[in-house]
């Protein structure tokens, strides 16, 4: 077995240790990756896998910017049905990975996001972006954008230093009603919000097994609530728990 296949072994099984293991299981830890590749176009995974076998993957040229420009284009574009696993983003990262209908991002981890980590589009309905593993630092504002309809799942994941783990999108020019699920994530300050949604169009938000770490002051909102426009600024209404839009108690939040 080749280096890199060895070390896409480990990390998978790192992270199925992090999925089996108790209710309030830990993240895995940061990969050291098994080597670096310039990207100066956005690599396309049109059908299957994409295996990276944790190689950092950093943007250069066009994507060259770790800068804030909503127009950059991504490291990797997903389309529907395909998977991304075992990828180190590294710095600059453009605008990440984008998803044009279902996907599956496994064991990615994002060293310093730059206009976001991750963007979910598409438009259906039924479409579902997963997360499962990996982690991400240095987002200045989003990590994961939900611009298409759909239900995105982030799971046994870690942040810090972030703006907002999860953000359905404030000025779309389409609006769609949007859910995220978010379960065994640790969230690390400094830090905003985990998610923000937009109530008026009947997103919702389920958090379960949340671990917040370092906020005494409890600083860091778990699910701030928006009036969503398709143009200018949303407008925060709102947050906190209850039983129509953010899905979650007390009881679901650990603070350490």
């Amino acid at each position: 077995m080749s280096p890199i296949s060895r070390a896409a072994v480990v990390a998978a099984l790192a992270v199925s240790t992090v999925i089996v293991a108790g209710p309030s299981a830990s993240a895995a830890s940061w990969p050291s990756p098994t080597a670096s590749q310039a990207v100066g176009a956005t690599i396309k995974v049109a059908s299957g896998t994409y295996d990276g076998g944790l190689k950092r993957f950093y943007g250069t040229g066009d994507l060259g910017t770790g800068g804030q420009d909503e127009d950059q284009g991504p490291i990797f574009e997903l389309a529907n049905g395909t998977t991304l696993k075992n990828v180190v983003l590294g710095n600059p990262a453009a605008d990440g990975v984008h998803c044009l209908g279902t996907c599956t991002l496994l064991n990615v981890w994002w060293e310093d996001v730059g206009e976001d980590a991750a963007t979910f589009k598409g438009t259906s309905a039924s479409q579902t972006m997963t997360i499962d593993g990996g982690g991400a630092r240095k987002a200045s504002d989003k990590v994961f954008q939900h611009n298409g309809p759909g239900t995105m799942y982030i799971r046994n994941f870690q942040v810090n230093d972030f703006g907002k783990l999860y953000r359905s999108c404030g000025n779309c020019k389409t609006q769609y009603k949007r859910t995220v699920v978010v379960d065994n994530v640790t969230a690390t300050v400094p830090g905003k919000a985990l998610v923000g949604i937009n109530t008026n169009y009947g997103d919702t938000a389920k958090l379960t097994r949340i671990t917040i770490v370092g906020d005494s002051s409890r600083k860091i909102e778990p699910c701030q609530k928006y009036q969503g426009v398709t143009s200018g600024e949303p407008t925060k209404t709102g947050s906190g728990p209850d039983s129509t839009n953010c899905l979650y108690t007390t009881a679901n939040i650990t603070y350490q």
